[in-house]
């Protein structure tokens, strides 16, 4: 069975992941697609308070669900289209890990910081200065196979990039080329002093 393929979106809370992903699959027309998000995952999640370390703990056992969940589909030849925040370096790690790098078009999604404040405000459900915290987190990895900025091409103009790419993936992956600095016989291991980490 051929695997799926996997469109990873990854910016900031309120970048415009979630618009771009809608309007991908709404345009792809070579498979079917399913969006997958982070934040749906979340929503899922019983409503009880939770005190700050169970609620870490819930949110951690949450992503690497998440991350699971997407490999899973793409295995059994779903394609799908991912929207996260890559705004802790475990995730990344852990996406690296359970996610074949072949599979996956590693796509960044930056808008400046002055529009990100400006959106947060608009929506307000999310906590002022969240994006600005994420911010320098996201993309400290520094790689991707394609990035697109939402504050100079609407989430449309910005699939239809994705979607004219998607065949013409480069060969080593972002994916695989960040799986071999950081996994592979520990050449570079992640530490606070590499750009993994900001």
């Amino acid at each position: 069975m051929t695997s799926g393929r996997i469109i990873f979106l990854n910016g900031t809370s309120s970048s415009g992941k979630s618009s771009i992903a809608r309007e991908l699959v709404d345009i792809l027309d070579d498979g079917v697609f399913f969006h997958l998000a982070v934040d749906g995952f979340n929503a899922m999640r019983s409503k009880r308070e939770l005190g700050a370390e169970e609620l870490d703990a819930a949110l951690r056992r949450t992503r690497m669900g998440f991350h699971r969940s997407i490999a899973a589909m793409a295995e059994v030849g779903n394609d799908i289209v991912v929207d996260h925040v890559l705004s802790e370096p475990w995730r990344l790690l852990d996406c690296l890990t359970v996610l074949r790098p072949e599979d996956v078009l590693f796509v960044g999604v930056h808008c400046p910081l002055d529009e990100l404040a400006r959106r947060e405000a608009a929506r307000g459900d999310r906590p002022p200065g969240l994006a600005a915290h994420q911010y320098d987190l996201v993309h400290s990895h520094g790689d991707y196979d394609l990035e697109c900025d939402t504050s100079a091409a609407s989430p449309r103009e910005c699939a239809q990039r994705i979607k004219e790419f998607l065949p013409n993936r480069p060969r080593p992956t972002a994916f695989a080329r960040l799986r071999g600095r950081y996994l592979k016989g520990g050449q570079e291991q992640p530490t606070a002093g590499n750009r993994l980490f900001g």
